[in-house]
């Protein structure tokens, strides 16, 4: 929305709210920290939030195009016949040759698709494993792909995943899109506080909700800009919380949280002795790799018997993967892997030597908070209604990508006459906290604390705009002293 006259008063014939009375038409001093706030998110956080929006656009889709570029791999002719699952693995160690060590295999899923048996390799990066993929009807190697995360996804996806994730700079690349995930809430909840307030001083309220083809110029980009907005915001603020879970500081303290509250993501206990096990929760299982691979080969014909247990105790669809112990002293595990509706991630622990089960998780038994980090992350990646999932993922983060565009646009015809040359245009006035009352300013300071808290890097950029922000009031009065 905009941030310069969503008020109907022009920035430039604004002054200090302490030096004047309020004029009819013109927000209090709420609607004029948000306008504030939402100007300064938006020009300093916007190119942020626009590579976000444009690269989750492409990442939306990259299940349905895996689907058709890595066809011969993920599929196979049906085949009347099946191999077990023994056959199929001596298949692709043959395949490797004792290159990598068999870390995990995951059957085939339907009729027509190719079985998955996964290595881990000294060569390949963190949380990836080499995939050879193999006809369970004929034992025909249909291909050889590194694969990233235990979401499996393959080369196209991991480049765009990674290109939206971090820039492809590694843990420092992740800080982008931590900044994008929290100020996209932050701008979008400012601009939705203005446009109540724009809600409440005009008459046409149907140009608040769909664009004027009759505007022209700033006018024409304001009724883009706010309609717009206005219908993807629900949308926008379920990305930013949703992304904010995969952030490096915020997420940590949102899963402490939700720990805290009795929300926490159960955990398969794989420990055979009394000591308890498992690890740390991570309702993002479907996207990030295994902590660690197995430590030494594994029986291939321990995985039929494994798998048979299992889909006798609570493993009910054919998507699944089972993993060898990862250390001397833990339980098989198989888990379903089916992120689409309806939701199936119930896991079984099995003793390989006893074959017997020593724990089981099921999803119904999750507690309702990690039943819906479970179901957001899956809608954040696309995978819960399949290609209607990602459709409106894509539109959504097209429309956000334009949002920023438009505020961009806007800022520029807000030029001042006497500065032609001038890209930007005048940013709101500040000092809306001076007019507030010692109770408005007290809750300004509380919200920003505690949302700094939670969120870490909006706590810190948001003290850098504040300093920016002084820094040039200062320097602008003393350059108006000076030629006064």
């Amino acid at each position: 929305m905009s941030a310069t006259e969503i008020a109907g008063t022009p920035a430039s014939a604004a002054a200090p709210a302490s030096s004047r009375a309020r004029r009819r038409g013109e927000p209090g001093w709420l609607g004029a920290l948000a306008r504030r706030l939402h100007f300064l998110a938006g020009i300093l956080v916007g190119p942020f939030i626009l590579v976000a929006a444009v690269s989750g656009a492409l990442y939306a889709l990259t299940p349905t195009l895996e689907q058709i570029v890595y066809a011969h791999e993920l599929h196979a002719p049906a085949s009347d016949e099946t191999l077990s699952l023994a056959a199929q693995i001596e298949i692709a160690e043959e395949h490797v040759d004792g290159a990598a060590t068999l870390s995990a295999v995951r059957p085939a899923p339907e009729p027509g698709d190719t079985t998955r048996v996964m290595f881990a390799d000294g060569g390949l990066g963190a949380s990836e494993s080499r995939a050879v993929f193999v006809d369970p009807g004929s034992g025909r190697i249909r291909g050889d792909l590194t694969v990233y995360g235990t979401s499996g996804a393959l080369p196209l996806r991991t480049w765009i995943d990674q290109l939206h994730r971090t820039l492809h700079l590694g843990d420092v690349g992740r800080v982008y899109s931590e900044l994008a995930a929290s100020w996209l809430g932050i701008v979008v909840l400012a601009g939705l506080a203005l446009w109540v307030v724009r809600l409440r001083q005009t008459r046409a309220t149907r140009d608040l909700l769909r664009p004027n083809p009759r505007h022209r110029g700033y006018r024409g980009l304001f009724g883009w800009h706010t309609s717009v907005g206005v219908w993807v915001a629900l949308g926008a603020l379920f990305l930013s919380a949703t992304g904010i879970t995969w952030s490096q500081y915020a997420g940590t303290n949102v899963s402490q949280l939700r720990a805290a509250l009795g929300g926490a993501t159960p955990v398969l206990d794989t420990s055979l002795d009394t000591g308890g096990g498992g690890g740390q929760p991570d309702e993002h299982a479907g996207h990030h790799g295994p902590a660690s691979a197995p430590t030494g080969a594994a029986n291939p014909a321990t995985f039929d018997a494994v798998l048979a247990i299992a889909q006798r105790t609570n493993v009910n669809t054919g998507r699944v993967e089972i993993t060898p112990p990862a250390q001397p002293g833990a339980a098989w595990t198989v888990r379903e892997i089916q992120t689409s509706y309806p939701t199936e991630v119930d896991q079984v622990a099995v003793d390989g030597t006893a074959l017997e089960v020593v724990d089981r998780v099921d999803f119904a038994d999750f507690p309702l908070a990690a039943k819906l980090a479970r179901w957001g992350v899956d809608l954040h990646m696309g995978s819960m209604f399949g290609l209607v999932n990602q459709l409106v993922l894509f539109l959504l983060a097209v429309a956000i990508g334009a949002m920023v565009v438009l505020g961009y646009a806007m800022w520029a015809k807000r030029r001042s006459p006497r500065s032609a040359r001038r890209f930007g245009g005048t940013p709101p006035p500040r000092g809306a906290l001076r007019g507030a009352p010692w109770w408005g300013v007290l809750a300004a300071a509380a919200a920003g604390a505690g949302i700094g808290l939670l969120l870490p890097l909006i706590g810190w950029t948001l003290v850098a705009f504040i300093v920016v922000d002084v820094v040039t009031g200062l320097v602008t009065r003393m350059r108006a002293a000076s030629t006064a």
